[in-house]
């Protein structure tokens, strides 16, 4: 398990190159211009924990780790945060996560799509929670179609190691130690294509949206809203 979460396969984020063709296979979904990955958390069921066993509570009353998972259009994980406790909030994970600042500070480039549940920011849309126009409209639609591509790819997860979808019966940190092993396997699966199970899991409870100001964040949404859905 240790050696798996190592080895270069693991969630590796795009170079230059890669990162435009990236792009371009997003915007073919959608229409969603400058796309390299989506974001969303899950939730792997855990047994209660003997120490703090508060914070691993989630709001759907079960204990958890809450994963933040980043994935490319080629259902790839290119970023796994497996270490926070279930009551831990989606936007919390990102905005304290190294890939957020790397982002902010031009490392990376390219835009990511994330639920209702992350605050917008220049390099993360999220929908608009009361769209006033047509154009903002097309843009949520386009946001929804391209961004489902992360819920497909937890789903295939979870499929492919059931472990995932069921209940680990382990210390919490040996579980987060699993969940990565588990997707550094499932990058290995799609490059050398293997079987899925057949087995359909429900889809993921629809998450709490988090309240947007008016800021520089919100521009840059709007600047897309003009340029391609207007």
């Amino acid at each position: 398990c240790y050696r798996l979460t190592q080895i270069h396969l693991r969630c590796r984020w795009p170079g230059e190159a890669e990162g435009h063709a990236l792009q371009q296979a997003f915007f073919e979904i959608g229409g969603f211009p400058s796309v390299v990955g989506a974001v969303d958390g899950t939730h792997i069921r855990i047994q209660a924990p003997q120490v703090h066993e508060e914070v691993y509570v989630n709001r759907h009353l079960y204990h958890s780790i809450n994963v933040q998972l980043v994935v490319d259009v080629f259902y790839r994980i290119r970023n796994v945060v497996a270490k926070w406790p279930g009551s831990t909030h989606d936007s919390r994970i990102f905005t304290e996560g190294s890939l957020s600042g790397k982002l902010a500070d031009g490392v990376y480039e390219g835009l990511l799509l994330g639920d209702s549940g992350y605050t917008c920011k220049p390099w993360l849309m999220t929908p608009f929670l009361s769209p006033s126009s047509a154009a903002e409209v097309a843009y949520n639609a386009s946001h929804s179609t391209t961004r489902s591509i992360v819920e497909r790819t937890i789903g295939q997860l979870k499929r492919r190691f059931h472990c995932l979808h069921a209940e680990l019966r382990m210390q919490p940190e040996r579980c987060c130690d699993i969940t990565v092993a588990c997707c550094v396997l499932h990058n290995l699966a799609k490059t050398y294509p293997c079987s899925m199970p057949r087995t359909v899991l429900p889809e993921e409870v629809p998450v709490e949206p988090v309240a947007a100001g008016r800021d520089e964040s919100n521009e840059a949404r709007d600047a897309i809203v003009s340029q391609f859905f207007g």
